[in-house]
């Protein structure tokens, strides 16, 4: 099952990246250093990786993540916005996913996960999402594990050197820098606000009011 689903996004990445264009300029991307890897590489991320810097730097490929960037915005359009929990223990994450679940009306958890917030119904801050967002699959194990436990869907952002064994839907980044959190969380919110706009069969123009730099943590 998982080579099948591998396979299939393999599939789906293709017939995006044979798409004019890109959602942001490919000199835009490199600039928010959304590319820049750790010097660390995991087998399951490999695929992901472009080349290595001479200062043993992993470069993510930009085109990969964009047409991902695009596929798990369709992805999460199928949920309602409420029943979608985005997450960061990382703190240049916070404000992004903040930002995030503000603009899409989805729920956010910033900062320390509270064991037992997805399994246990006594919990004061018990929550059941139908999908979840994690920031970073390391730094935000506990949700992870919790995810895994429930059995909902889990999106993450990854970067080279993250294990992704229990993550359904892998979005390749750097997933700790502070212009690439905060770009690549605007993508994401304005693809998926796009999405909902184009299913929706508005007649209106599609209208994102938000900038990159109203996404990014102050420093």
């Amino acid at each position: 099952m998982a080579q099948e689903r591998e396979n299939e996004e393999e599939a789906e990445e293709g017939k995006e990246k044979e798409k004019e264009g890109m959602l942001i300029p490919g000199p835009d991307y490199l600039a928010s250093g959304v590319h820049i890897g750790t010097q660390q590489k995991t087998g399951s991320m490999k695929r992901f990786i472009y080349q290595a810097r001479p200062d043993g730097l992993y470069l993510l490929d930009i085109e990969l993540m964009d047409a991902r960037l695009r596929i798990a915005a369709r992805f999460l359009a199928n949920y309602e916005p409420s029943s979608i929990l985005v997450v960061s223990a990382r703190e240049y994450g916070q404000h992004p996913v903040s930002m995030f679940a503000k603009v899409m009306g989805a729920k956010s958890i910033v900062g320390r996960f509270i064991p037992g917030t997805l399994t246990n119904p006594k919990c004061n801050f018990f929550s059941e999402p139908s999908i979840l967002v994690l920031t970073d699959p390391m730094t935000d194990a506990q949700a992870l594990l919790e995810g895994v436990n429930t059995g909902i869907p889990l999106v993450a952002l990854c970067d080279s050197n993250n294990s992704t064994s229990n993550v359904d839907f892998i979005i390749p980044t750097n997933n700790h820098g502070r212009k690439a959190l905060a770009t690549i969380y605007w993508l994401l919110a304005r693809e998926l606000l796009r999405e909902r706009h184009r299913r929706e069969g508005s007649k209106e123009e599609f209208t994102f009011n938000y900038d990159v730099d109203d996404f990014e943590s102050e420093v």
